[in-house]
């Protein structure tokens, strides 16, 4: 019996000792059932009670703009503009030299085409660095797209190498390559006339130069800068130099082909390695200009009726895989086109408003590629192409 009675006593001190107090947290989400069914008196506190707060969560860092430049084919600077900056878009003017009309980026710095030379631009330093004359220069600067001088311009991975088409007056176009560190052309070859657009393969291993007044494309061999030319004429080369079915800008898909659209009637598919052309239909019925590839899709700008081309002015969105395409009506003139993505991850085509001939503004569109909508920014001058500071 005294046995008992020890054991229920030391049970009902276990169960005094172990209660959890009213004040103390739950492990449980819901609130704990009280061990005794006696109130316990809480004490006043002595204390104010200790502030518990939160700490606040690290918020991702904003996105940084994706800038763009500009050259300003009326002028002798390029713009470094933020299209998302619909007010104030210009964040800087960079001098580089007259009549700037293609720019490139690679490796930090960006590569100009004017009438006085090549110009190399640091990019963080937003200045020009050096003007690398070309081996054919031109006797005085003028400005408009049948001036002599730089047209389209590309460059190696690193940037130690660019390759410029320069426009000879009276004489034959050639391509030219430059040593940047040494500041000089080491090496020349003729092309076509005005060669408007040059293109680069994914390996480096060729130049391609875009004819707008031959008819032709021209490969060119990076290392040994051995040329061979192909006929592109979807239309035939009645008309020459006066004819407006002809070649201007062009751009590379997925199995290296260059596409080069023509009056928004003809896509002219050229395999560089066999020299074969393939014609494709083409609905917008605009004279082509600016071209550019982008995520399986070519953007190509229609400047309006000329030759054979009756339509308006327009942008083609088209899937070359496909055959299909989106025609989206401009109210303006526009040169050339870049791909661009905002900080949310939006696709846009950026049109510039440098147009080569009469009806240029200042200013460059920008069309969203999923909803097909447009707004406008102002700049300076006669914005004519556009590169990507972070290609």
């Amino acid at each position: 019996m005294l046995r008992r009675v020890v054991v229920v006593l030391c049970l009902l001190l276990m169960s005094a000792c172990t209660a959890v107090p009213v004040d103390a947290p739950s492990e449980s989400p819901e609130p704990a059932e009280p061990s005794l069914s006696v109130e316990i008196s809480r004490p006043p506190l002595t204390e104010p009670p200790v502030s518990v707060q939160t700490p606040d969560v690290a918020k991702p860092p904003a996105a940084e703009p994706d800038l763009v430049l500009a050259t300003d084919a009326s002028g002798d600077s390029v713009l470094l503009i933020d299209p998302a900056d619909r007010e104030n878009p210009v964040q800087d003017t960079i001098p580089v030299g007259a009549a700037p009309w293609d720019v490139y980026v690679a490796a930090g710095q960006a590569f100009v085409s004017t009438a006085e030379g090549v110009a190399v631009v640091d990019l963080d330093r937003r200045a020009r660095t050096a003007l690398i004359p070309h081996a054919h220069q031109p006797a005085r600067v003028e400005f408009g797209e049948y001036r002599p001088g730089g047209t389209g311009i590309v460059a190696s991975d690193d940037g130690s190498t660019v390759y410029v088409a320069v426009v000879v007056a009276g004489g034959t176009s050639v391509l030219e390559k430059i040593d940047v560190a040494a500041g000089q052309s080491i090496a020349n070859v003729e092309v076509g006339l005005r060669p408007f657009d040059i293109l680069l393969s994914d390996d480096g291993s060729e130049i391609y130069t875009i004819d707008h007044d031959s008819f032709s494309v021209h490969i060119v061999e990076s290392g040994t800068f051995a040329a061979r030319r192909i006929e592109v004429a979807p239309f035939g080369t009645e008309g020459g130099l006066a004819s407006w079915e002809k070649p201007h800008y062009g751009a590379i898909d997925d199995d290296g082909n260059l596409l080069l659209p023509h009056q928004g009637l003809a896509l002219a598919v050229v395999d560089p390695a066999t020299g074969t052309v393939a014609v494709e239909e083409m609905t917008a019925n605009s004279h082509q200009h600016g071209a550019a590839y982008t995520d399986g899709k070519l953007l190509a700008i229609g400047t309006g009726a000329f030759g054979n081309a009756t339509g308006e002015p327009n942008l083609t969105i088209r899937d070359p895989a496909m055959g299909r395409e989106e025609i989206v009506p401009l109210d303006r003139l526009h040169e050339t086109v870049l791909p661009w993505t905002d900080a949310a991850g939006t696709q846009y085509a950026l049109l510039s408003g440098g147009y080569t001939r009469d009806g240029f503004w200042p200013g460059i569109t920008a069309v969203n590629l999923e909803t097909l909508e447009q707004y406008e920014i102002e700049v300076s001058g006669r914005p004519q192409s556009l590169a990507s500071t972070t290609p």
